[in-house]
């Protein structure tokens, strides 16, 4: 079933408004007639809803179940990814997406080979593009937001908002530290998790953040991309909460 977010300007009662390109896409691309249903995301739920009619910019629906498809984690997770090379972030935007994150802050990192060029074309509206795309793919009841890339420091000053603070570390030993920190997680946390680039973490970095609270963890014996690191602590915490909270 296809799934189309909407501002709640566009909710009326038990009716909802589809405009813009998902107009576009409902009529043009996908088709659909007047009784086809769809989900409908606003305000972190999803109802199921009947197209009523086409109008000249807008398709109207009418809602036929309410709180329909419930796919939120008990948890709101944010991703500090530190900035990777090519073309790797917009596939872990959409993975991280895919996994539960509510929030991804690229950061630049001491040992990232990328760099912040405030010069350059801003490509943050192409990732909430691929965040967007990713929450519909997976029926996500609210848009995962991707911040514009941010210095280390920079990062540290939104810690002080999270309950818990995750960094999988490559020169932590053993599993009984991700096991515990694990352990601490509680309904209705705030998690922040710090995936390091390619180059890994300087060590002043975890300094400052075990400064801060934050729990250095293991993903295992092996050495992860960086990629692989994002998507397997990402799915360790929604198969955590999904299991135990």
């Amino acid at each position: 079933m296809y799934n189309f977010f909407i501002d709640k300007e566009n909710i009326d009662k038990n009716l909802r408004y589809v405009k813009g390109s998902d107009y576009n896409h409902i009529k043009n691309v996908l088709r659909m007639k007047e009784g086809d249903t769809v989900l409908v995301s606003c305000l972190n739920k999803s109802d199921l809803c009947k197209i009523v009619s086409f109008n000249e910019d807008l398709v109207l629906l009418e809602v036929v179940e309410e709180n329909y498809n419930d796919t939120s984690l008990p948890i709101k997770v944010c991703l500090f990814q530190g900035l990777p090379k090519s073309d790797k972030l917009e596939l872990i935007i959409q993975k991280a997406v895919e996994l539960g994150a509510d929030k991804i802050i690229p950061v630049q990192m001491a040992r990232s080979i990328v760099k912040i060029d405030k010069k350059k074309d801003n490509k943050t509206a192409r990732y909430n593009a691929i965040a967007e795309s990713a929450g519909k793919q997976s029926k996500r009841n609210s848009i995962t937001e991707v911040l514009p890339p941010m210095t280390f420091s920079q990062s540290l000053s939104l810690l002080s908002a999270l309950d818990l603070i995750i960094v999988p570390y490559e020169c932590e030993d053993g599993m009984q530290s991700t096991l515990s920190a694990l352990k601490e997680i509680k309904s209705g946390m705030k998690v922040g998790v710090f995936i390091g680039p390619e180059g890994g973490f300087d060590d002043k970095e975890i300094d400052a953040l075990k400064e801060r609270g934050a729990k250095i963890v293991s993903l295992g014996k092996r050495i992860l991309r960086t990629e692989t690191a994002a998507i397997t602590a990402l799915s360790m915490l929604m198969l955590y909460a999904e299991i135990n909270l």
